[in-house]
């Protein structure tokens, strides 16, 4: 940076002037190095949303058991088409997915099958609850499953078919629902801290995609009832006909990490039947949640 002007005008020593002059250069420095701070700043910003999108668009097609178009992911993610397909071609070139050359649509890849695999022998709880799942699938006749929370969501990790025919399909392992959304969701969400509660229903808006019955007031009701109940009931919230219930599972810190539900049309799920089914439930949640707390870390 020069001197200005009015500077060199002055009756300045020489001494003077070389101080100007050193000053000058700092203030220099000073600017470039905010201009850079700035721009890497920038640019850190940009790649953090490029990896949750990236990460978006993941769990947008691991929920999509037959696969999901370009369009409809970019759809569900709020996002640009152009943009959704340069992350899924990035994504497909990592072989984190896959796309199918008939219909076009993305599927997971074989890099997540590995990932998966290696991530297993830490956090799988399928295998062992299996067996439980299975049994409740029997004892009630409905399509029974376990669901695992992951932050702000209930994950379906793993559905067993019960004997009655008639049956609901809202859930399928790879479903996604927000706590609060459906029998599992309402479960996890429900034995919480009432700090906890308050939190996250300050930060989510339910209602706007699920409707009404979805108000902060009503997630507050059902959770009450829950908590009273001991169990989770959804009485044809998600889709007209199809009933669910759910209890918790807790880890060996006593936080809800899981969810056991059942499903079916509403016919099954009268009103004397119910005490019934949530006993089943119970037993269920509480045999998995020993299981739970002496499993290795």
């Amino acid at each position: 940076m020069d001197v200005p002007e009015t500077v060199r005008r002055g009756p300045h020593t020489g001494n003077e002037m070389q101080q100007f002059r050193i000053l000058a250069r700092k203030a220099a420095l000073i600017v470039s190095g905010r201009h850079i701070l700035v721009h890497n700043m920038e640019a850190q910003l940009e790649g953090a949303q490029a990896i949750n999108r990236a990460a978006m668009l993941l769990r947008i097609v691991s929920a999509a058991a037959d696969g999901v178009t370009t369009a409809h992911a970019a759809q569900q993610a709020g996002i640009a088409r152009t943009t959704a397909h340069r992350i899924l071609s990035s994504l497909q070139e990592a072989g984190l997915l896959d796309r199918s050359r008939t219909t076009g649509t993305w599927h997971l890849g074989p890099e997540i099958y590995v990932m998966g695999a290696l991530a297993a022998r830490r956090y799988d709880f399928v295998e062992t609850a299996r067996p439980a799942i299975r049994a409740l699938a029997d004892a009630t006749g409905e399509s029974a499953f376990l669901s695992l929370r992951r932050g702000d969501e209930n994950v379906c990790v793993l559905r067993e078919e019960g004997s009655f025919p008639l049956r609901s399909f809202v859930l399928q392992e790879g479903t996604r629902f927000p706590l609060g959304v459906a029998s599992g969701g309402l479960a996890l969400l429900s034995f919480l801290s009432d700090q906890e509660i308050d939190a996250y229903l300050d930060r989510t808006e339910l209602d706007a995609q699920w409707g009404q019955t979805h108000s902060a007031d009503h997630i507050r009701e059902r959770v009450r009832l829950t908590r009273t109940a001991g169990y989770a009931t959804n009485p044809a919230l998600i889709l007209e006909g199809s009933w669910g219930m759910a209890s918790a599972v807790f880890d060996r810190h006593d936080k809800p990490a899981w969810a056991v539900s059942i499903t079916g049309v509403e016919s099954r799920f009268r009103t004397e039947r119910r005490p019934q089914l949530g006993q089943m439930l119970l037993k269920t949640a509480h045999q998995l949640s020993r299981q739970a707390r002496t499993r290795p870390q």
